[in-house]
């Protein structure tokens, strides 16, 4: 299938600083969740505006949906950094102005509201809106036109717990609502976690990792133990062929069976505190990748 957004060797550098985006190879399937990570400054930002062609690039292509990406970029809806509103005017009059502006038709609005579920506030003044309600009329207005991609910048930057639950819910939903893809660029890994499909991980301005995040998520469990004698159990586990780390106040076996570290240390005369199964996280691969690339 061809992707909905295709980089090749993308890169970008502000005056004689080091790139902040550095051949950046991005592969983005149609119909992903795709969470594209990194610190604040790690270049996310810079390659979204790349591709939504705000800046231009100093090296590599950008293909979306299989074309060069300026004769696509129609297709494309956005909301980079704060949306931006009319305080004195209602949710839908700001999103009338955008409708005019692009040529589309009144009922339009009414799509787009019902998508973002603020139907309901349409005819209130955006000042009067929380911070949550003034995302998501963003994402309306990204929404306008009925775009194949969608490119949001941060969605959650802000919100309160109610309010990241509620943007959790629309971004899972984008995607059943018809046949759109989502890049979501965030520094908040536990809610990446929640609905990604795909994620890509950018550490000063390179990409790092780029995986399908159930490939990343579901490997083979490690397990998590602890005994009367920690030192003693490492080694007892060094010595059978395990990889041990330490894990706070545990021992970490990697890609083991509990079953079998359990009789292995138990044979050996070791007493068990704490057994279970530790799955690895997002945030756990995230750091993992950060200190290789260090």
């Amino acid at each position: 299938m061809i992707a909905a957004l295709e980089t090749h060797g993308l890169t970008k550098a502000f005056g004689k600083a080091a790139p902040a985006v550095n051949g950046v190879s991005l592969n983005v399937p149609r119909r992903a969740i795709y969470g594209f990570l990194g610190a604040n400054g790690a270049g996310k930002t810079t390659t979204l505006k790349l591709v939504l062609g705000l800046l231009r690039a100093d090296a590599g292509s950008i293909r979306l949906f299989g074309q060069e990406a300026a004769r696509e970029r129609g297709r494309v809806g956005s909301l980079i950094e704060t949306p931006s509103s009319y305080d004195h005017l209602t949710g839908r009059e700001n999103l009338d102005i955008t409708r005019i502006l692009l040529g589309l038709e009144r009922r339009e609005i009414g799509r787009v509201l019902a998508i973002v579920d603020l139907a309901h506030a349409a005819d209130q003044r955006v000042g009067s809106y929380s911070l949550g309600m003034r995302q998501r009329l963003g994402i309306a207005r990204a929404l306008l036109g009925d775009p194949r991609l969608l490119i949001l910048d941060e969605p959650t930057n802000g919100l309160d717990p109610d309010g990241i639950r509620d943007m959790r819910v629309l971004l899972r939903r984008l995607p059943e609502a018809g046949d759109v893809t989502l890049i979501v660029s965030s520094h908040l890994l536990s809610e990446v976690e929640q609905v990604a499909t795909h994620v890509g991980l950018l550490h000063r301005g390179r990409l790092l990792l780029e995986s399908p995040l159930d490939a990343l998520l579901g490997g083979i469990a490690s397990v998590e133990v602890d005994t009367d004698d920690r030192v003693r159990a490492a080694t007892i586990l060094i010595d059978a062929g395990f990889a041990v780390t330490a894990a706070s106040d545990k021992l970490l076996v990697a890609a083991a069976d509990p079953a079998e570290i359990a009789a292995l240390l138990m044979r050996e005369g070791q007493r068990l505190s704490h057994l279970t199964r530790h799955r690895p996280s997002l945030e756990g691969i995230y750091h993992r990748h950060i200190a290789l690339a260090a």
